[in-house]
């Protein structure tokens, strides 16, 4: 189908009804295991010869759909992997890529419970983790490459503060060192930004988000491109030969030579989520789908809110400062231009003007604005970052981010803009006990 347009693909792609008795709605493939008919299609299957499911922990039909369609929402786009979370999905790519000894170069404007992992779980396995202070100069990305930095990660819409990494400039700098690009497009959606078009090698979202859209599922997902090649001597792991990979015969392969096409969520299937196991529910996996039908007309819906809000709380005595990238007076002007014609995105974040229990009474005084540590959903969401979603920061990281104690981050939703208006200024008037005029 990669003739058609997006919003044909968000609900087409990946799926035809006569191979499924017909079924208009992708049916849910409630069941662990599958015939396999015999012994002689068992070796086949086994000796990955054959690709149908064995196992839902490894495939499921109908995760199987949601990973074709993701892929098809992916101009460049050779293959995806749906897991069970978020987490996993960064989790699983950054092993995947750093391998035994390997190197990450990232920065800290990236969701506080990655930044943490960093910290508390990748050093556990002898990952080393290097920072870039100042993303926004891509020649700091260079400088800090080392021999055996295998893989650069970025958010490309970061959180809370949505500032803008130049895509295509920092994955010629990775390239050009051996290196892979991995970003994390869960803020944007592909709806806003293809990465694959500026040259990331790699993709991942937290479907739990946009993606799906409706708070209602925890699921993760990891694209590749196929292209970047694992196999010039920096990425030893997909080159080295398997045993649980051999053929017929009891030859060892390795990754590149079952997965060709595909080898970095190949490597993922076969190992990460083999034996790790974050498997996505065939359930989850359907609602992520369910959501996927809507994401142009809710993306497209959740940007104009974030414009109204912005050009209110731009005007607002209780605002001390505000974070967008399309706010007057960004940085990000000519890269908004560049990577997010359709909009960057529907957080909005702002500092609030005030003590910390007028900030608390801000908080708990909104009626359409729900409490709550997540983005990206229907209904529009506030919260307190450093006390919550970005708790893990210390007091250095939250310096190199910007995030202040007084910052409140908005995820804008679908309802009303007068709505979401007037609900924030009821909640600075309840704040300071009086009328914001």
């Amino acid at each position: 189908m990669s003739s058609f347009a997006f919003d044909t693909l968000k609900v087409k792609a990946g799926y035809s009804p006569m191979e499924h008795k017909g079924a208009v709605s992708v049916p849910i493939y409630q069941t662990t295991s599958y015939e396999l008919g015999d012994s002689y299609r068992a070796d086949r299957l086994f000796a990955f010869e054959e690709d149908d499911p064995i196992y839902t922990r490894l495939s499921n039909p109908t995760v199987d759909v949601l990973e074709r369609r993701v892929t098809a929402l992916h101009a460049g786009a050779a293959g995806s992997i749906a897991l069970a979370s978020g987490m996993a999905a960064v989790t699983y790519a950054l092993l995947n890529a750093a391998g035994k000894g390997g190197r990450i170069l990232t920065t800290v404007r990236l969701y506080g419970g990655t930044v943490d992992s960093f910290e508390q779980i990748f050093s556990e396995y002898g990952i080393e983790i290097d920072i870039v202070e100042n993303p926004d100069d891509a020649n700091e990305f260079a400088e800090k490459m080392r021999p055996d930095t295998r893989a650069v990660f970025l958010e490309t819409l970061t959180n809370p503060f949505c500032t803008i990494p130049d895509i295509e400039k920092i994955a010629d700098i990775a390239h050009e060192n051996g290196a892979a690009l991995i970003v994390d497009n869960t803020a944007a959606t592909p709806y806003l930004l293809n990465p694959f078009a500026f040259g990331a090698d790699v993709v991942v979202y937290s479907a739990t988000k946009a993606l799906s859209g409706h708070g209602n599922v925890i699921a993760g997902i990891v694209v590749e491109s196929g292209k970047f090649d694992y196999g010039a001597g920096k990425h030893p792991q997909f080159t080295k030969p398997l045993w649980f990979l051999r053929d017929a015969q009891n030859n060892k392969r390795n990754i590149l030579e079952i997965f060709p096409d595909i080898p970095f969520t190949g490597r993922i299937r076969a190992l990460h989520l083999n034996y790790l196991g974050a498997a996505l529910s065939p359930f989850d996996a359907y609602l992520v789908l369910i959501g996927l039908e809507t994401l142009s007309e809710r993306v497209q819906k959740q940007v104009a809110n974030a414009r109204a809000v912005r050009e209110y709380l731009e005007k607002s005595e209780h605002v001390a400062w505000l974070r967008h990238p399309e706010s007057e007076g960004s940085p990000y002007g000519d890269l908004v231009k560049k990577y997010f014609p359709r909009g960057a995105g529907s957080l909005v974040s702002f500092g609030f003007l005030g003590t910390e229990e007028e900030r608390r009474k801000f908080l708990a005084s909104t009626e359409v604005f729900s409490y709550q540590a997540n983005i990206g959903d229907a209904r529009s969401l506030i919260i307190n970052p450093a006390q919550t979603t970005h708790v893990e920061l210390t007091e250095r990281q939250c310096e190199l981010v910007g995030l202040s104690e007084d910052t409140i981050r908005l995820s804008l939703g679908l309802e009303d803009p007068r709505d979401l208006v007037a609900d924030l200024a009821r909640a600075f008037e309840k704040a300071y006990g009086r009328s914001e005029d």
